[in-house]
């Protein structure tokens, strides 16, 4: 009987997926298709939820097979990290007009991504306090122990590091392994080697011309290559998103939920205050908010669903430079940068809030001035390295804590309502990097104004 209802649950899976294709061969609008997964995967996976339940070896044996598309679609999210960091980086320095613009371009995109990391994080203690989840316990059930469990595993590699250490782990020592993303700060290792090659090419282009245009055209190639892999990768992306979606509903234990609903509306308050303050902060650039948000929503509608940062990259950049009127050379930093530095929701608003809901356990006056600014600057710094693709958040999250010296099993505790949460946190994490892309082309004067202007202009979807 068990095998029989298996193989029913995943034809019914696999009927799913067929017409999803069907979708696909239609042209429907991709943005629809990732959405119609969306619902498709809410919608079945309750189903298996309430036919047979989370504990049903029906349900855990369907899964094993659903994983492989759910899997399958983070894994190769996660391969594309290191190749567009290092093409878009690298990138961005052959297409940059000037290298006067270099510093105020890098600059002013890590100075907006930090800061407003630092101010996510206060909005997110701020969030807590007004929900008094300061000092909330949560039930610890058998998924949420074995999940504490790893966690305790995963902080050895972190917890006897100071911030200087970590900070000195940025460094590749070698770009080989950091490429295969051996260490937990691969990420930020190969932006600052991709940094280091790019102004090699601009010394070489002063002294040698012709070497440095034929690096530019190996890397213009380079470029277009993982690009057009990333546009096969991302058509995938209905197909796995409906597979995630199906295992989040299906295995999610809905009393664990309604435990965690508050921490989860807390969440979904304090990122939706943030993303008004990025509005306030691009109509002080005397950006229409308005119309920002009608031509950014399909990237950010993307980046809602996939939960992914890295695979929204390209999308972000095409919308920055093709509808925005962002320059080529910011659009590329502040989207790539955005990957493993000052993520918002993952490295500002969710360990902040974590930090806010443990100390007061530990004895801590959350409401000191001087607790929530250490917090703010611990935020800040250990934003630095934080992956673009799911885990990111859990990893900013151990250094946090460890760092503050306190206890990471509040991390385990809020597994269940993970996947909820994370895709307010990537849709916030993409948004605040097209922020510091268009601060940036207006610090070099180089914003384009009527592109910006033009509601005609969209994102042209061709996935």
């Amino acid at each position: 009987m068990t095998i029989l209802g298996i193989v029913g649950v995943l034809v019914a899976f696999v009927l799913t997926l067929f017409g999803l294709w069907k979708l696909q061969q239609k042209h429907v609008k991709f943005s629809t298709r990732v959405f119609v997964g969306l619902g498709a995967g809410i919608l079945f996976g309750g189903a298996l939820q309430v036919l047979f339940g989370t504990e049903s070896s029906i349900t855990s044996g369907a899964m094993e097979w659903i994983n492989i598309v759910g899997n399958g679609y983070v894994g190769f999210l996660q391969m594309l990290i290191m190749p567009l960091i290092f093409v878009s980086i690298i990138g961005a320095f052959t297409k940059i007009q000037g290298s006067k613009d270099l510093g105020k371009i890098s600059s002013s995109v890590l100075i907006t991504l930090i800061a407003t990391t630092a101010v996510a994080a206060l909005i997110g203690i701020l969030s807590v306090m007004a929900f008094n989840l300061d000092g909330a316990e949560f039930v610890q059930g058998e998924q949420e122990t074995a999940r504490i469990e790893q966690l305790q595993e995963s902080q050895t590699a972190v917890e006897d590091l100071s911030i200087p250490e970590q900070i000195t782990n940025f460094i590749p020592r070698n770009v080989f392994a950091d490429l295969s993303n051996a260490r937990s700060t691969s990420t930020i290792a190969v932006v600052v080697f991709s940094a280091f090659v790019g102004t090699a090419y601009l010394g070489i282009k002063r002294k040698e011309p012709e070497q440095a245009e034929t690096f530019k055209s190996i890397i213009d190639s380079l470029y277009a290559i993982v690009m057009r892999i990333v546009t096969l990768v991302l058509r995938l992306s209905p197909y796995g998103i409906f597979a995630l979606m199906t295992k989040a509903i299906a295995t999610s234990n809905f009393q664990a939920l309604l435990n965690l609903g508050l921490f989860v509306v807390a969440s979904y308050v304090a990122i939706a205050v943030m993303f008004i303050i990025h509005l306030l902060i691009l109509a002080g650039f005397k950006v229409n908010p308005v119309t920002y948000v009608k031509k950014v929503w399909p990237v950010l509608s993307f980046a809602f669903t996939s939960r992914s940062s890295a695979g929204t990259l390209p999308l972000n950049i095409e919308t920055q430079t093709k509808v925005l009127g962002v320059d080529y050379a910011s659009a590329n930093f502040a989207g790539t940068f955005g990957l493993s530095i000052g993520q918002n929701g993952c490295a500002g608003i969710f360990p902040a809030t974590l930090v806010a809901i443990i100390a007061p356990t530990m004895g801590i006056d959350i409401t000191n001035p001087m607790y929530i600014l250490t917090i703010m600057a611990v935020v800040a710094i250990s934003s630095f390295g934080v992956a673009g693709v799911g885990g990111g958040a859990t990893f900013a999250a151990l250094i946090v804590l460890g760092s503050l010296g306190l206890p990471i099993s509040i991390v385990g505790l809020v597994i269940s309502v993970e996947p909820i949460i994370d895709m307010a946190r990537t849709f916030l994490n993409v948004n605040d990097s097209i922020v510091a892309g268009i601060i940036s082309s207006k610090t070099i004067k180089q914003f384009d104004e009527s592109m910006m202007n033009d509601t005609s202009l969209v994102l042209q979807e061709e996935i």
